[in-house]
């Protein structure tokens, strides 16, 4: 009788080894003696300044030491040697991440990509291009843009995070309605894996099926399973300028059954986001963009569709919310008015963070459960007596619940954390997850198995362990311990 068959990711990963300092200091002298023109900072300024992203609540320790290399190839010697000395490494973007996918690991070395941040190619032939990992997300959208044409993901921070980091969160934005999250527009990596070597997933077509899709893979793992090192993305023709239309209503039921009527309308804009009134009165603040700030809840509905249909697509978008009660609607066709009203939705955080200590959740339901979602956050703010809003992108069933506490609120830590966790639960019990684009990262990882069960994340142990068997590729992050 054959024996009993081992579950699938019935092996672990091996745990990344304590900090040694006498491993360390061979590490450093290593990586000194084999690649001399390696940027490495050792200052305790730089390694503070590199010890965690935007994500509040997490102290992690100081990092070994930053490098920031310059080529696919240093970043395989690096990796190389730090297996030999079994020394973790932590990729890095610009650090505007919101789930601790870039936070330091004890005596790990954290690897930055300023120095890798160029456009490799641009081909408007085949409308793909390839980039280097530390180039900004707005600083290529204006690049291709000079060529006619378009790169979709847009994440509120555009202006500041690398598609690098994109890659590793599959970050979302205000266009994911429409055009999808980052890996709907990337089409391959290069990836240097944990043992050093450098593999190439995907190609420059349109259509590849061949073998496994290692590409969604790696997009979206942070860093666990190797790093990137260049990036193969789809363009599009650039779309005409946007038509915008903001729409406020005295409800939040309101406002969630005109998105309904918009969704059952068949029309798909490239923008559909929400703010409730809390958010609203906060970016109103922050920057006078003329909002109605007695409104409870406001839609942003805008489409970048050619010719006359941008302005059916709003007219049916408009009809649609004064169906559901809208207290007041205005449209702009003007690009510069138009672009003034979306950076009013794209400060809604910044607006919310300069209020108290604040934490914006990431969470994601069907659209149909969405006004669920929103009653369940008012009932978490009001069980915890504490101010908070609610924005994100609606189109996409993707909110951002944000609370808030006094910066010298000594149990201001504990009560959002109590927030954070019925939010989560209640998301889950929707139908959805507990993460939309930041990613699961540090923040999050005890909450996967419940997200993805028990099986799913059996799987993910297994292909983490086939990838990464010494378990120095960003340790802690995504798979629960």
């Amino acid at each position: 009788m054959p024996g009993p068959v081992e579950p699938i990711g019935g092996g672990r990963t091996a745990a990344a080894p304590p900090p040694d300092p006498a491993r360390s200091a061979a590490f450093l002298s290593a990586l000194a003696a084999r690649l001399p023109g390696l940027a490495v900072r050792t200052d305790p300024a730089d390694l503070e300044a590199h010890r965690r992203d935007e994500t509040v609540n997490l102290e992690p320790p100081l990092p070994l030491a930053v490098a920031s290399p310059s080529s696919a190839g240093e970043v395989a010697e690096i990796v190389r040697l730090a297996a030999a000395h079994r020394v973790p490494i932590v990729p890095r973007g610009e650090g505007s991440g919101l789930s601790g996918g870039a936070a330091a690991v004890a005596g790990g070395l954290t690897l930055t990509f300023r120095r890798m941040a160029s456009v490799v190619s641009i081909d408007p032939a085949d409308l793909v291009a390839t980039v280097q990992p530390g180039l900004i997300n707005a600083t290529f959208k204006a690049l291709v843009a000079e060529e006619g044409l378009f790169y979709p993901p847009d994440p509120a921070s555009q202006d500041i995070c690398s598609l690098g980091g994109n890659v590793g969160t599959n970050a979302g934005g205000l266009c994911c309605v429409k055009y999808g999250v980052t890996r709907e527009s990337v089409l391959s990596l290069e990836v240097v894996l944990a043992d050093g070597s450098i593999i190439r997933t995907g190609g420059a077509t349109m259509k590849d099926v061949a073998g496994y899709d290692l590409t969604r893979l790696f997009v979206g793992s942070q860093g666990t399973l190797g790093v990137v090192t260049e990036i193969t993305v789809r363009l599009r023709p650039a779309p005409p300028p946007k038509l915008t239309m903001l729409a406020f209503f005295a409800t939040l039921p309101h406002a969630g059954d005109a998105v309904a009527r918009i969704t059952a309308s068949r029309v798909v804009p490239c923008t559909l986001e929400m703010m409730d009134g809390f958010t609203i009165r906060a970016v109103e603040e922050y920057g006078h963009f003329g909002f109605d700030t007695t409104a409870a809840a406001m839609l942003m509905v805008e489409s970048d569709a050619p010719g006359r249909a941008a302005a059916e697509e709003l007219a049916v978008a408009e009809r649609a919310c004064r169906d559901a009660g809208s207290t007041f609607t205005v449209s702009s066709t003007d690009p510069v008015e138009a672009d003034l009203l979306r950076q009013g939705r794209r400060s809604a955080w910044w607006a919310i963070e300069r209020l108290g200590l604040a934490r914006m959740e990431d969470v994601a339901v069907p659209r149909s459960r969405m006004a669920d979602l929103v009653a369940e956050v008012e009932q978490v703010l009001d069980a915890e007596g504490m101010p908070g809003g609610t924005f994100g992108h609606v189109g996409d069933g993707n909110l951002h619940p944000s609370f808030i506490v006094a910066r010298d609120d000594p149990d201001g830590t504990e009560r959002i954390d109590r927030a954070r966790q019925r939010v989560y639960a209640a998301a889950i019990a929707l139908g959805g997850t507990v993460t939309g684009e930041h990613g699961i990262g540090l923040a999050k990882r005890d909450w996967l198995e419940r997200t993805r069960g028990e099986g799913a994340v059996r799987a993910m142990r297994a292909v983490k362990g086939a990838l990464d068997p010494l378990g120095i590729m960003n340790p802690g992050k995504v798979l629960p311990d």
